[in-house]
């Protein structure tokens, strides 16, 4: 299995490691992080370090399987693993979703931004998908933003495993589609 990796000015995107568990359960644990993902509205569900090992397992399966997938986001100057981007496509998805997640401390950076950006990038050069999806809580204000700033348009609310959001469209690039 070959896991691309991917450079930006700031970032590297690669293949999660074993020895990221650590920095990203504290991410994962954060509940400044997690408070716009999970079952509900102001409902934070914390997870386990072995709950998110296994994340990390079903990211780097979904690559062996469908040849893309969800990468480790280090910082370029220090090596940490500060995030996570990509592609998620999983069983019963309705179509492929670009997805981003930082640590606190990497927020207001533009680093959500440009890891985003690198994954969507690839995911319409080596995928030829016509769009990329990402469904976002009408709360998560921060990261309507940053769907925003990629172009995304708002396509009105979705339902997606039974909870609200809305559904943000990532138009191919040349496709004639614009925010």
């Amino acid at each position: 299995m070959k896991i691309p990796v991917l450079r930006t000015e700031r970032l590297i995107l690669r293949p999660f490691r074993e020895d990221d568990l650590e920095l990203l359960t504290s991410i994962q644990t954060d509940p400044d992080v997690l408070k716009y993902l999970g079952v509900g509205p102001g409902v934070v569900v914390q997870r386990s370090p072995a709950e998110i090992w296994t994340g990390m397992a079903v990211a780097l399966g979904q690559w062996a399987l469908k040849g893309h997938g969800v990468w480790a986001v280090e910082d370029a100057a220090t090596g940490k693993l500060i995030g996570r981007t990509g592609v998620l496509d999983l069983p019963g998805w309705p179509e492929p979703e670009l997805v981003w997640q930082m640590a606190r401390s990497a927020w207001g950076k533009g680093l959500a931004t440009e890891a985003a950006r690198a994954a969507r990038d690839w995911a319409f050069t080596n995928r030829g998908w016509p769009r990329l999806v990402s469904f976002i809580k009408e709360e998560n204000t921060p990261s309507a933003r940053l769907a925003e700033r990629l172009g995304a348009v708002n396509e009105g609310r979705y339902q997606l495993l039974g909870l609200p959001c809305q559904m943000w469209v990532h138009p191919r690039p040349g496709s004639g589609v614009s925010a």
